[in-house]
């Protein structure tokens, strides 16, 4: 297996998807810019059931995020704050202070995972880690995976507000 060259990727890793959750970037709102301001309205609408809200959306990534740092740590499988995986339904009546829980976690487990992407050793890129899927695949994916929620997040804004 070819390796990759030194920790100028690991480097391009961190900024990519630094850029996709909370960094001035070229390419528009991250996912924490784009739940900067909502109110509890606003993060609980749905544009229909059985679709997602705001709210569920941010948990989701978090859980993802945890995901990845989970296969890139060697953690145990069950380790999420929350109970259960992927989707996390949010109560309809919600309180400031558990979107304020659900936020922290968010970016908690964004910095987490930042922290063992910083830990990679260049070698380890191509390492396989799920299947076909290598340690670099996996981080480009998290950042590929903030931006499509942070893009549906401000379609969902433009929704509500028509």
């Amino acid at each position: 297996m070819a390796t990759r060259g030194g920790s100028g990727e690991v480097k391009l890793l961190l900024d990519a998807i630094d850029e996709a959750f909370d960094r001035h970037s070229w390419h528009g709102t991250n996912l924490r810019g784009s739940l900067r301001g909502l109110s509890e309205h606003e993060l609980s609408w749905r544009p229909g059931e059985p679709r997602h809200n705001t709210w569920e959306i941010a948990v989701h990534a978090a859980y993802w995020k945890y995901a990845a740092w989970r296969l890139l740590a060697g953690a145990k499988r069950g380790s999420f704050a929350l109970a259960g995986s992927n989707w996390f339904e949010r109560p309809d009546v919600r309180s400031s202070r558990t979107w304020r829980d659900d936020l922290a976690l968010l970016v908690s487990t964004h910095a987490q995972l930042r922290a063992a992407v910083a830990a990679l050793d260049p070698r380890r890129l191509d390492e396989p880690v799920k299947g076909h899927l290598t340690v670099a695949a996996l981080v480009r994916g998290v950042a590929a995976h903030d931006l499509y929620h942070a893009g549906q997040i401000q379609l969902l804004k433009r929704l509500m507000r028509a």
